[in-house]
């Protein structure tokens, strides 16, 4: 079985547990993401072919609050947190090189804001950069080791950038084993279980035993509260 035959069977049986935590935090709304777990092919929608319904309606820009938030921005050159603000507006509406753009002004001003970083690698992902969401989010775990919300993104990009259900597992594993009653310990468990459920021959992940999720080559908003 080709690794693209993998996530798009797989696809289907993740969608369900996936939607609305690629999304990040500061939005608990399963926005157009049958896709963090998106197809093989695309991204942006990872259900892909073949898979999940199609993604809910992006939001609609509110070109007004843009344009309030781009003349605060110049005029407070050192505003992170606004510039973060419109990126989420850029997102939400599903442009996303846009939002690119304003994350890493923020980032650029703010370098620990952990959900402006996962923030960031998301985008990266949908706009087609699987490797380098992997790597935003490591940078997102120097800020926080911990953040179970970039973990489970983590693994989305694995499962579906990368073709990589042992490593989606893995990471998934480390969110039970940090947070089992979380809703992220939940999402990730029942994620494992759908993947091996699909996947039998995918190895068991003994609590503790998970690689850490920094290694290298094989790393996927998350902006606001966690």
């Amino acid at each position: 079985m080709t690794k693209e035959s993998v996530a798009l069977g797989v696809a289907g049986v993740l969608f369900g547990f996936l939607t609305g935590w690629i999304i990040g935090a500061q939005q608990a709304r399963p926005a157009a993401v049958p896709a963090p777990a998106a197809a093989a092919a695309a991204p942006a929608a990872p259900a892909g072919s073949g898979g999940p319904a199609a993604p809910a309606e992006p939001a609609k820009l509110d070109q007004a609050r843009i344009d309030v938030l781009r003349k605060r921005a110049a005029d407070n050159p050192r505003d992170a947190a606004v510039r973060a603000e419109i990126g989420n507006l850029y997102f939400d509406a599903e442009r996303y090189a846009e939002a690119i753009t304003w994350y890493e002004a923020s980032l650029g001003l703010d370098p620990k804001q952990v959900d402006v970083s996962t923030d960031l690698g998301v985008g990266y992902y949908y706009a087609n950069q699987a490797d380098r969401a992997l790597a935003q989010f490591e940078r997102s775990l120097q800020i926080q080791p911990k953040h179970t919300k970039t973990m489970l993104n983590i693994g989305v990009v694995r499962a579906f950038g990368k073709q990589d259900l042992n490593g989606a597992a893995a990471i998934w594993q480390q969110v039970v084993d940090i947070a089992p009653e979380s809703r992220e310990g939940q999402a990730a468990k029942r994620m494992i279980e759908a993947v091996r459920s699909a996947h039998p021959e995918t190895p068991s992940t003994a609590p503790g035993a998970a690689p850490g999720p920094a290694g290298a080559g094989t790393k996927p908003r998350e902006n606001g509260a966690s």
